[in-house]
């Protein structure tokens, strides 16, 4: 490929290394470093003028420190002349932050840290008729990444598609179920005898679009109110009983959801349970509760580091799609193509 640099942030730079060598290009020099003051500093080691150039940086770890970088990467090649900036976001950062305090039964949502004194406080306003809401940070996100300079966003299964219009710049959403497809009918036993199930309602349209594809039966675990963990306000759709079951979700994050769901598809009669994530991002007591769940076995996509050692734990490499989709926006070919398709 001539006239592409592309570089990787320190968040994922084994994504990058594997894009790269898929590309049959070098990964661009660049110096990553803080301050003593802990600001970062960023310098590029390569001729961009005119080149087009790609940033590979995921939305993980220290993620407000890598989501700078990204900005400074971007900002430090458009004031060097590159000719086009593609950002790619393999986990894009902050696309799904709750904008509500409080869920349905008046509790605070569990995404959010409060402390004790911090809930008292919000119950005693919520009390009182004020309706407490918090701030959308994707649009500032996305306002962010323009104004730093870049062109062009390529990204996997953002947690709402509708995202996207939050850019006034082109958004490739690739998706990461074709990927899962094919490691289903390489890496589970008698797969054709085994069903699909989503997590919540919120993730159907992901796992019916599995389901579909390899003409299995679909099941679905409903939530009678916003406490996934709660299983008594749980209810299974569909029949699972002497099934192998596969979970099919776009995150896991704490864990809950899928754990919980797990414990759902035992008592329903399942025989085994897999859950395919794209992202698997493992915060806080997440390994634990996998561990103590009744998951056979959770396989998730690198576009998070998988650095998570156990029997329950897999990962599928998603660097061959990215690569594509560079390479495809390089030569101004058509991206859709990789919705359906996983490069050889």
């Amino acid at each position: 490929m001539r006239n592409t640099v592309l570089f990787g942030g320190s968040s994922n730079p084994e994504l990058a290394k594997a894009m790269a060598h898929r590309l049959g290009i070098p990964v661009g020099g660049v110096t990553l470093s803080k301050f003593k003051n802990n600001e970062t500093n960023v310098e590029i080691h390569e001729s961009v003028r005119d080149q087009d150039v790609f940033i590979v940086q995921s939305g993980c770890g220290h993620v407000n420190d890598t989501f700078m970088e990204l900005l400074i990467m971007i900002r430090t090649c458009r004031i060097s002349s590159a000719r086009k900036i593609t950002a790619v976001i393999p986990c894009f950062p902050y696309a799904r932050q709750p904008d509500r305090v409080f869920n349905k039964k008046g509790e605070t949502s569990g995404r959010i840290l409060f402390t004790e004194e911090q809930k008292e406080m919000l119950h005693k306003m919520e009390g009182q008729g004020y309706k407490h809401w918090l701030a959308r940070s994707g649009k500032l996100v996305a306002n962010l990444l323009v104004a730093s300079g870049a062109d062009h966003i390529i990204t996997m299964d953002l947690h709402d598609a509708q995202f996207q219009g939050f850019f006034d710049i082109p958004v490739e959403n690739l998706y990461g179920q074709p990927i899962m497809i094919k490691w289903i009918r390489e890496n589970v036993p008698n797969w054709s005898e085994s069903i699909v199930v989503s997590p919540d309602a919120g993730g159907a349209k992901r796992a019916t679009s599995v389901a579909d594809a390899m003409g299995l039966e679909f099941a679905l675990i409903h939530s009678k109110s916003d406490v996934v963990d709660d299983m008594s306000m749980l209810q299974l759709v569909g029949n699972v009983n002497h099934k192998q079951c596969i979970i099919i979700d776009d995150m896991a994050d704490t864990c809950h959801t899928i754990a919980t769901a797990s414990s759902i598809l035992k008592a329903g009669g399942a025989t085994k349970i897999y859950a395919l994530v794209t992202h698997g991002i493992y915060s806080g007591e997440a390994v634990e509760r996998v561990n103590k769940s009744d998951i056979d076995l959770i396989v998730a996509s690198n576009t998070v580091p998988q650095v998570v050692d156990g029997e329950k734990f897999g990962s599928f490499d998603v660097a061959p799609i990215f690569a594509e989709a560079v390479r495809r926006t390089h030569n101004g070919e058509s991206v859709s193509f990789l919705f359906n398709v996983v490069p050889i």
